[in-house]
């Protein structure tokens, strides 16, 4: 049961990642998940380890897959986490059962947060038509193509969809993460998916 210190207790998180993730990005948002009582799982498009960077360029660390997109069900998660780095969702992207892991979190209404090129994602499966995000300022030509509202903001929250624009605004994305994944599913994302 949550509580007002806990209020992600009881609830699965997926970390969508692969290598090229942006180490803070991921170590932070997870943090801050797991912080709030939640139980964090790594998902990737291979098994194994991927590798993290540090501003894109500098290998950072190696983290464990806990489920490959194959193995992990949506329907066993509660919410999802998309960390950016510029590799990690170009690379996801590009791979269907990851674009079909997104695409079953909005048809199933739970919430989503997405960080810096993360939106990357959101773009690839449509999901960015009629709704307002932010994300790393080079991915606003691709979100306004899609369909969506790009604006300049350090965190944008669109019924459950939760971004923000670069790894200085963790703080305030990881506040509005957890208060949206405690509240739990929204109508408006099922509308999107």
């Amino acid at each position: 049961m949550a509580n007002a210190e806990q209020p992600l207790r009881g609830k699965r998180i997926a970390f969508l990642a692969t290598d090229g993730v942006e180490d803070v990005e991921y170590t932070r948002s997870r943090a801050a998940a797991e912080q709030a009582g939640a139980e964090a799982q790594l998902i990737s498009i291979r098994p194994g380890e991927i590798q993290s960077m540090d501003h894109d360029i500098n290998p950072a660390n190696r983290y464990r897959v806990d489920r490959t997109v194959d193995q992990a069900h949506p329907a066993d998660y509660d919410a999802l986490v998309l960390p950016g780095g510029t590799v990690n969702p170009d690379r996801l992207r590009m791979n269907s059962a990851a674009m079909n892991f997104v695409r079953a979190f909005f048809q199933q209404a739970k919430p989503v947060a997405a960080i810096c090129h993360g939106p990357w994602s959101l773009v690839e499966t449509g999901l960015v038509k009629g709704r307002t995000v932010t994300s790393y300022p080079s991915l606003r030509t691709d979100i306004v193509n899609a369909g969506g509202n790009w604006v300049d903001q350090q965190v944008q929250v669109d019924g459950g969809l939760v971004t923000s624009r670069n790894p200085g605004d963790l703080p305030a994305f990881c506040d509005r993460m957890v208060e949206e994944f405690a509240e739990g599913g929204h109508a408006r994302q099922a509308g999107h998916a």
